[in-house]
């Protein structure tokens, strides 16, 4: 996601060439993050062959020139990778947590808060949310670089930023069930994810 949205913040392209920047930008990540990567000619059959192997390469080259080649970024998975490991999470927490990140993904109105910022938040609504704790211990602190005034505290000590990003993940947490787009809430209900999309029974705490 971040590949296309840098990629279309400096390149202009047709409406029909999405699907092709969407596929190409997978290819891309695949290579940057990913042991095993998708061979180009699975990412045609994604997208029904609506284009030839060809087609790929060249938009792939467009997109690396257009970026400069700068395909590292901040992104929320590595800081959420980080914390987690720090924080020493049981796995609830994780899914918890992951989930929030995802949910969120698509709303703009989450943009203007950083990656670290977002995920700090995301970890600790999610400890609410699971009744585990409402503290940000020294460790926390030392890997997020945010201290307890600056996450989601529900003890009047928040700033305002980090309590309405946590009251917006836990507004788009309300949403996700009902509407057009369910998909993420019935990802996250499945016991492969360990239900974490139903453990908001403590939302009032994150409200505050």
């Amino acid at each position: 996601m971040n590949l296309i949205g840098r990629f279309l913040a400096v390149q202009s392209v047709i409406r029909k060439k999405l699907q092709l920047i969407r596929i190409t930008t997978l290819l891309l990540a695949c290579k940057h993050e990913e042991v095993y990567i998708h061979v180009v000619k699975d990412l045609i059959l994604i997208s029904d062959k609506a284009y030839a192997r060809k087609e790929v390469l060249e938009m792939e080259k467009l997109i690396v020139n257009a970026l400069q080649f700068n395909m590292t970024v901040p992104t929320t998975y590595v800081f959420m990778r980080q914390f987690l490991k720090a924080s020493q999470s049981y796995e609830k927490v994780e899914l918890v947590s992951f989930f929030l990140l995802e949910l969120c993904l698509v709303k703009y109105k989450i943009l203007r808060f950083p990656p670290s910022m977002f995920v700090a938040t995301a970890v600790f609504t999610a400890q609410c949310i699971l009744g585990v704790s409402r503290e940000w211990n020294a460790n926390r602190k030392k890997h997020s670089s945010y201290d307890k005034n600056q996450i989601l505290c529900v003890i009047m000590c928040l700033i305002f930023s980090d309590k309405e990003c946590s009251k917006l993940m836990v507004s788009f947490h309300q949403k996700t069930a009902v509407g057009k787009l369910t998909g993420m809430h019935r990802k996250y209900s499945t016991s492969k994810y360990g239900n974490a999309a139903s453990f908001f029974s403590v939302r009032s705490l994150v409200l505050g």
